[in-house]
């Protein structure tokens, strides 16, 4: 293939991915004419369109979205064996992307990311905090953190943080003005602060556990946040019962901010998990990156299949 092409379809894929040319001439440090050039020169070469152009928005035809999801794989594996060459240099260096949520950030990456980057001084990792999931493969990011149970089953997963718990709380003024809850039914009669996470679609449904019985409750209340610290600030201030991880909540219990309820509901669950692509080929700076991050005191990793 004549070395043009190859072009072509790097900039067929810049323009496939970002869904827009001016992005994509913005990535590739080109003008978005020599991009529109070079693509339509592939669709001619082919005989067949790939995209199809409005004046707001670029999306693949089907034979385009196919093409891309080849390119992007040879490409991909390319570019990874261009990394794992880094293997030659003394020290770990290169750019780690990771999607996840604000909660993990600060309690499991923040503390293990301080040494590492201190101790490889060529190696950059960019946090992305982010209360949904995201496609690690579209968005082309390294790897993502989420709890463990609800990884896709084609990534590999490895344990970086502890089982955790979930913890129901509200104020000593609130429960004085309040009966506490025995059961999660009994949400029903409280001021619940609601969260609205897009991973959910909507307001997240409260999870409860006893001797084997599930239960997911829909709580009411008259206050709906984006964010665990928000409904943790509500909750202490007296406008209701939050729903959190206890780490977050414990503290506040043992400065006599908040009360815990329905705690024998709230058993273990998986903690946080790295996960990537199986395919995906180690850098080492990657390779350092899940060895500070692993979980020393459980059987860290795992390959879920389908």
């Amino acid at each position: 293939m004549a070395r043009n092409n190859f072009n072509d379809l790097l900039a067929f894929r810049a323009v496939a991915v970002e869904r827009s040319f001016t992005r994509a001439a913005a990535q590739m440090g080109v003008s978005t004419s020599a991009l529109s050039h070079a693509v339509r020169g592939l669709e001619e070469r082919l005989g067949i369109r790939l995209l199809n152009r409005t004046t707001r928005t670029v999306v693949p035809t089907e034979a385009g979205e196919r093409l891309l999801q080849t390119v992007r794989t040879l490409f991909d594996g390319v570019e990874a064996e261009l990394a794992s060459l880094g293997e030659l240099r003394d020290r770990p260096a290169g750019n780690i992307r990771i999607t996840t949520s604000a909660h993990a950030a600060k309690t499991i990456l923040e503390p293990a990311l301080i040494p590492l980057l201190a101790e490889y001084p060529d190696l950059k990792v960019e946090l992305s905090a982010d209360a949904g999931f995201v496609d690690i493969v579209a968005e082309r990011f390294d790897a993502g953190v989420r709890l463990g149970e609800t990884i896709a089953q084609d990534m590999i997963a490895v344990r970086i943080g502890p089982d955790m718990r979930m913890a129901a709380a509200g104020s000593p003024a609130y429960f004085a003005r309040h009966p506490p809850p025995v059961v999660p039914h009994d949400l029903g009669r409280h001021n619940c602060i609601n969260l609205r996470f897009p991973t959910y679609g909507g307001l997240y449904a409260w999870e409860f556990e006893k001797d084997g019985r599930a239960l997911n409750v829909r709580v009411d209340g008259q206050l709906t946040v984006n964010d665990t610290t928000l409904a943790l600030q509500a909750a202490m201030n007296g406008l209701g019962i939050a729903y959190v991880t206890d780490d977050q909540v414990l503290p506040l219990i043992a400065a006599g901010r908040l009360v815990r309820v329905l705690e024998d509901w709230c058993p273990p669950f998986p903690g946080y998990h790295l996960y990537y692509p199986s395919r995906r080929q180690h850098s080492p700076g990657f390779a350092v990156l899940i060895e500070a991050l692993r979980y020393r005191d459980q059987n860290a990793t795992r390959h879920l299949q389908k």
